[in-house]
């Protein structure tokens, strides 16, 4: 009978599921992991789909969306197609916030399979998902009630970038063993490595700036920054951009040059390839005149850019191969409902 069938099914899938989270494996580890890092990253293009659509004010109130309502529902003077898309943007933002302790307690309960004990650099990088997903969400509120001061808009950004860093070494850390790292390359290339980071980090908070002082304001009416004017403010931006390319084309160059790992060296391209494709992207919105799709492209892949770039710095060392996770079949049995599992 598929009726009957069915209903059965849905239960062992959801035991199955609790199972991956309470008992986790290495396998289910690591794709939780995964879970974590996409979820982190999606908070850029839904928070730039945000402004750029002009809903920044779609709702007027935080927590709630206005005065009178938690949903995007009544007269906020906005078009109602604003009130949804922030709204929404609010929605994601709670689906990645469930993802993120979902992660943190799959993290919790991983045992080492050496030790059989709880691994606490997981759980310490697992624990930053959801406090800096909260911390974003204070903020947020916190754009929404100073009518989107750039300040405050600019920080929104900027925080979502150590969210995302802490998911991205705790994926890799979960393939990965607890031993002490053993470095791949020479000292030199990892200081260009680090560099190449810092450079990055320093452009996406220029790029902050570029967007506070622009027309793409999140709505209308809204205060913008005045210490640079927008070509000023662009042309730094730009110089930042040149500087981060010169940097990744010297460091492909050192792993080509000194045998690095073949892995360092499709991580160093792979770099090369996004700065460049994001510089070209650059060009084109400005002298397009900023068309909103454009720039949404070049805000939203700004995401892939920072986890390429950490990847490549954690390939440079190796800590060993991760101990297999112990089986905890009673937990998982118990949850899905098989009896002969119990």
């Amino acid at each position: 009978m598929p009726d009957a069938a069915a209903r059965h099914r849905l239960p062992r899938l959801i035991g199955t599921w609790a199972g991956a989270v309470l008992s986790p494996s290495g396998l289910a580890m690591r794709r939780i992991a995964l879970a974590g890092v996409i979820a982190s990253a999606i908070i850029i293009p839904s928070g730039a789909a945000v402004r750029l659509s002009k809903s920044g004010l779609g709702c007027t109130d935080w927590p709630k969306c206005t005065a009178t309502s938690l949903i995007a529902a009544g007269a906020t003077g906005d078009p109602l197609v604003h009130r949804w898309v922030e709204f929404g943007n609010r929605l994601v933002t709670d689906a990645i916030f469930v993802v993120a302790v979902v992660v943190f307690v799959a993290a919790w309960r991983y045992r080492d399979g050496r030790t059989r004990g709880r691994r606490r650099d997981l759980v310490a990088l697992a624990a930053a998902q959801p406090a800096g997903i909260a911390a974003q969400a204070v903020i947020g509120g916190i754009v929404v009630l100073t009518h989107l001061a750039p300040v405050w808009v600019s920080l929104h950004f900027i925080a979502t970038l150590p969210v995302l860093a802490a998911a991205v070494v705790l994926h890799v850390r979960c393939t990965e063993g607890t031993g002490p790292p053993v470095p791949l390359v020479q000292p030199l290339v990892r200081l260009v490595a680090l560099g190449l980071a810092a450079v990055t980090a320093l452009m996406m908070i220029a790029g902050t700036l570029v967007t506070g002082t622009g027309p793409l304001s999140g709505a209308s009416h809204v205060h913008r920054y005045h210490f640079l004017s927008l070509t000023q403010v662009t042309q730094l931006h730009a110089d930042i951009g040149w500087v981060l390319g010169t940097i990744a084309v010297m460091f492909l160059l050192s792993v080509m040059l000194t045998d690095a790992p073949a892995r360092v060296v499709r991580l160093a391209w792979l770099v090369l390839a996004l700065i460049g494709l994001q510089g070209a992207v650059g060009y084109a919105q400005y002298f397009a005149h900023l068309p909103a799709g454009l720039v949404w492209v070049h805000v939203a892949s700004t995401a892939l850019i920072w986890i390429a770039v950490i990847r490549l710095n954690l390939a440079l060392r190796h800590r060993g191969e991760p101990a297999a996770a112990p089986a905890l079949a009673g937990a998982a049995g118990a949850l899905s409902g098989d009896p002969g599992m119990r």
